[in-house]
């Protein structure tokens, strides 16, 4: 088992890292300008975006071919690309555009859980899941008031569903999983942070370095779910050699 988990880091690592080096320089370029919330600007949205740019870059690398025979792919490219839309509104949050970045996350993690797939269905996944979903929002609940009572619990509704999908993907028994199904696990698992993060601190109470942690496992959840879209070609020749 173990070696083949080495085996597929190795041609993991060889096969998609360069690709993904623009994405890791946009994300430097985020951090170190830390722009100012307080002054949200055409620029601060370019910035922001430019990671999620560069992951639409990262796929499009692959090939048209790859994308046309892989719906899957394709639908995590819709989703980067609504992601990105959501980016931009939520860059105008205090000018009332909260709602409409909602909106695009949510339309992103039903693409998501589209790309997934229901199978395996992992029933346990689910109950777990849906369980922390419902804390989640029983927790926030008390704090919302308006459209939000209603809107913040299908957005985590949609997220947890988004989230049970790429973990039931795993299978840990037998070694019959992928990197590209645990990408997409920690990948949901991160999102999953990265929200739960934004809704306290937006709704409950000011959540000590809130940007730092949510935008750190935002882009890192990002960059995950891109990966899961991504067969490692060199790996699976190799293997089959072997």
């Amino acid at each position: 088992m173990f070696h083949g988990v080495w085996f597929q880091s190795f041609f993991m690592v060889k096969s998609e890292g360069p690709k993904l080096v623009p994405f890791f320089k946009a994300t430097c370029v985020y951090f170190v300008l830390w722009l100012p919330t307080s002054a949200p600007s055409w620029f601060s949205a370019l910035i922001k975006c430019l990671p999620i740019f560069c992951l639409w870059v990262f796929l499009l690398a692959h090939g048209i071919g790859f994308l046309g025979t892989h719906s899957s792919a394709r639908k995590i490219l819709a989703g980067l690309i609504f992601s990105a839309l959501g980016d931009a509104f939520l860059i105008w949050q205090e000018q009332g555009y909260f709602s409409h970045g909602l909106l695009m996350f949510a339309i992103t993690h039903i693409l998501y859980s589209s790309a997934f797939g229901m199978q395996p269905l992992n029933l346990q996944a689910g109950l777990v899941i849906g369980g922390v979903s419902g804390v989640s929002y029983a927790l926030l609940y008390p704090y919302l008031s308006g459209p939000f009572t209603y809107l913040v619990g299908v957005y985590i509704g949609l997220i947890g569903f988004m989230g049970w999908r790429a973990i039931a993907g795993v299978r840990l028994k037998n070694d019959l999983w992928t990197w590209t199904q645990l990408s997409a696990c920690l990948g949901a698992v991160l999102f999953m942070v990265s929200d739960l993060t934004i809704a306290v601190n937006k709704f409950c109470f000011p959540v000590p370095h809130s940007r730092l942690i949510i935008m750190a496992t935002y882009y890192a959840a990002q960059m995950l779910i891109a990966l899961s879209a991504v067969e490692c070609q060199d790996a699976e020749a190799a293997r089959k050699r072997g």
